[in-house]
C-alpha cells in the first residue's frame, strides 16, 4: 500500500513539478530582439487564428520587441483587419499604414510577415447568410502600400516573408504581378486544397464548388471521398481517392540538407489552402508531393500541372525573401504552452506519430522552420 502510495506522489510530483522547471528554464532563455511587421487581413474572429501560432513561435522562442524587450501580443501586434467586442455586434476595425509611414516603418523595423492577406468577406462576417456562393469583400488583398512596403524593405535588405494567396483575388492584378516581380516569383494561377470529405453535405464544405464543378463540365458533383479541388478563376479540377489519388493528403518534402539546417521533418502532411508558383531562380528549400494515379496524372498533365510543385521558396541572392506557398500561420494549437521550454517533446499530447496527423505540420514543419529563418536572421543582424 505504502508503495502505490509513493508512486502516486511521484507521479504527481512530476506532474506538477515538471511545468514549473520549464517555465523557470523558458525565463531564463537569452531574448532575442527583433521589431517584425505582422499583417493579418483575415481576422473574422476573436482567435486570430491565421496568425495566432506565428505568434505563439516568438513567445516560445523569446523574440521581443527591441524597444522595451517585451513579448508580442497576437492581439494588439499587427496590422489589418481587427473584430472589436462583443462580437454579436459585428463592428471592426481596419489597422493600416499609411503611405507617408512606410519609410519609417521599413527604417524601424527588421522583419515583415504577411501572414494572411485573403481577407474579410460579407458572407462569412455575418451570420445567417447563404453561403452558396462567393460573397462581396469587406476587407483585404495586397494592396500599393503592401508592395511599397516590400520594396522598402527589400531595399534595406530587410527579412522578408509572404505566404499562400498573396497573389490571386482579391489582390488586383496589377498589385499581383509587380509583387511576383519584386519576388521574383510567377504565380501559375492554381490554387488548391485538401477535403477529408469531397461529400457536399459535409460541414463547412465550400459549396459554391459545385456550381462551378456543374457549368464547367455540365455534370452534377457526385465525389464523396477524401480529395484535393484545385481551383483557377473559372476552372475547377476534383482529385479524389482510389481514381485520381493514391494518399488524399499532400505532404511536404524537404531535402536533408534543409532538414538538417532547419531542423524540419523530411515529410510531413498538410491539409491547408496551397497556391502553384514558378520559383524562377529562387531556392527550393521544399516541395509540395501529391500521391496521384496515372488517371491523376493525366488530368494534371493536361492542365499544365504536375504533382510535385515548391511549398517554400527562398530568394539566392540576399537569402532574406521567403514565399510559403500553403496557408502555414493557420494552426489550432494549446496556445498557454508558449512559455514552456521542451514542450514539443510532448508526442502523443500535441501530436500523434501517425503520418497523415495534420497537427504534425505545426510542430516538426512550421515551429522549426520559422524558428530556424528568425535566429539566423537575428545572428546576422548582431554581426554587423
Amino acid at each position: 500500500m505504502k508503495k502505490t502510495l509513493l508512486i502516486v506522489f511521484l507521479i504527481l510530483a512530476v506532474i506538477f513539478v515538471l511545468p514549473v522547471i520549464n517555465l523557470i528554464r523558458w525565463n531564463f532563455q537569452e531574448k532575442k530582439p527583433i521589431d517584425i511587421i505582422l499583417i493579418d487581413k483575415t481576422v473574422p474572429t476573436l482567435e486570430r487564428e491565421h496568425h495566432k501560432s506565428f505568434n505563439w513561435i516568438l513567445i516560445n522562442g523569446r523574440f521581443v520587441k527591441k524597444e522595451n524587450n517585451s513579448s508580442y501580443s497576437y492581439i494588439k501586434d499587427y496590422y489589418g483587419f481587427t473584430p472589436t467586442r462583443p462580437l454579436k455586434e459585428k463592428q471592426w476595425e481596419r489597422k493600416d499604414y499609411r503611405l507617408t509611414d512606410l519609410i519609417t516603418l521599413a527604417e524601424k523595423n527588421d522583419a515583415v510577415y504577411f501572414a494572411d492577406t485573403y481577407g474579410v468577406f460579407f458572407n462569412d462576417w455575418y451570420e445567417g447568410i447563404n453561403k452558396s456562393r462567393k460573397s462581396r469583400k469587406l476587407y483585404g488583398g495586397l494592396n500599393n502600400n503592401d508592395f511599397l512596403l516590400i520594396k522598402e524593405m527589400k531595399d534595406r535588405n530587410k527579412l522578408i516573408i509572404l505566404e499562400y494567396n498573396s497573389f490571386d483575388y482579391p489582390t488586383a492584378q496589377f498589385e499581383s504581378v509587380r509583387t511576383q516581380e519584386k519576388l521574383g516569383i510567377t504565380f501559375s494561377g492554381w490554387t488548391g486544397r485538401y477535403f477529408s470529405s469531397l461529400d457536399s453535405t459535409s460541414q463547412d464544405f465550400p459549396i459554391w464548388m459545385t456550381s462551378m464543378y456543374r457549368k464547367q463540365f455540365k455534370k452534377s458533383w457526385t465525389f464523396t471521398k477524401p480529395g484535393i479541388v484545385m481551383l483557377r478563376e473559372k476552372e475547377i479540377l476534383v482529385l479524389e481517392k482510389g481514381i485520381h489519388l493514391k494518399d488524399a493528403m499532400p505532404h511536404i518534402l524537404t531535402d536533408a540538407q534543409y532538414c538538417t539546417k532547419y531542423g524540419v521533418s523530411e515529410s510531413v502532411a498538410f491539409d491547408k489552402w496551397f497556391d502553384i508558383i514558378n520559383p524562377i531562380d529562387n531556392s527550393i528549400l521544399s516541395n509540395f508531393k501529391i500521391e496521384t494515379t496515372a488517371l491523376g496524372d493525366t488530368l494534371l498533365n493536361g492542365n499544365d500541372l504536375t504533382n510535385m510543385f515548391p511549398a517554400v521558396v527562398q530568394d539566392s541572392a540576399s537569402h532574406r525573401i521567403y514565399y510559403f506557398s500553403g496557408d502555414f500561420a493557420t494552426n489550432k494549437i494549446p496556445y498557454w504552452t508558449a512559455k514552456f521550454e521542451g514542450v514539443n517533446k510532448l508526442r502523443g499530447l500535441l501530436y500523434s506519430e501517425k503520418p497523415d496527423d495534420p497537427r504534425r505540420f505545426f510542430w516538426l514543419y512550421y515551429r522549426p522552420l520559422m524558428n530556424g529563418i528568425l535566429k539566423e536572421y537575428s545572428a546576422s543582424m548582431k554581426s554587423k
